[in-house]
């Protein structure tokens, strides 16, 4: 999201996150067994797994949560063998739309995904339809607070390896590579400071801004039957909602 409007969206879906807690729990806990299962329980040599322990910390999961889903993954030789896809395709006013899901069963979640995107008055395109118009960065937002200085957390971020330091009217946003993304966040997280949200994403090249009424009401199902979905992980899209916006 461009501007300031990032800020209230991302306090928007937070808020819906914490509602929704033991189902967002649910998600992170998968993205972190997967992780283990392809490189191991030490997030030391698992930079998969270090994200998604930073990702999963962004989001309020307790540290003995943590620890178990990583145990209980590591111990799990057995366990349902999920696999990672990535839909593309439009929503209304040509909107991007990038969703990531990990499943046991494609079919079943493919038609969950179309589904999602025809109620919501998009459709699903092919592979690569949309991905070129997203850049894969590491994003950690931090809101203004009176104990943060805002030149000393520019230096603490670039001299940790961030590519970009944006100072908004609500906050700050820090950009990295993915490959820095694990670094930058630890100098933060070892300074005590509070992130809104941390992870690696997809950050979308231009901005659709929504305005008629018909299609932010389809925007938001659209996003409501992808985020009520098991099996879908993450939601990129390069929509703006107005700030005002109830959906």
């Amino acid at each position: 999201m461009a501007g300031h409007s990032k800020f209230a969206n991302i306090k928007h879906k937070k808020a819906k996150n914490d509602a929704q807690k033991g189902k967002i729990f649910t998600k992170l806990g998968r993205e972190i067994a997967v992780a283990v299962k392809e490189g191991g329980p030490d997030p030391e040599t698992n930079r998969r797994l270090k994200d998604a322990v930073a990702k999963a910390k962004s989001n309020n999961m307790p540290n003995d949560t943590i620890e178990r889903a990583i145990k209980r993954a590591a111990g799990d030789n057995d366990g349902v063998q999920y696999e990672t896809i990535m839909y593309e395709g439009y929503g209304p006013s040509g909107v991007a739309v990038i969703v990531e899901v990990l499943t046991d069963n494609k079919n079943r979640t493919a038609a969950n995904v179309r589904h999602g995107f025809t109620k919501g008055g998009g459709n699903l395109g092919t592979t690569g339809c949309v991905s070129f118009m997203f850049d894969k960065k590491g994003e950690i937002v931090i809101e203004k607070s009176d104990d943060i200085v805002e030149d000393d957390l520019m230096m603490l971020a670039l001299e940790a390896g961030a590519e970009d330091f944006i100072a908004e009217e609500e906050g700050y946003e820090i950009i990295t590579t993915p490959e820095d993304f694990s670094a930058v966040y630890q100098v933060i997280e070892e300074e005590k400071i509070s992130m809104l949200s941390a992870e690696v994403t997809m950050l979308p090249q231009t901005i659709v801004e929504l305005s008629d009424p018909e299609d932010l009401k389809k925007m938001s199902k659209m996003l409501e039957l992808l985020e009520d979905d098991d099996d879908v992980q993450n939601i990129w899209h390069n929509a703006e909602f107005p700030e005002d916006f109830e959906g």
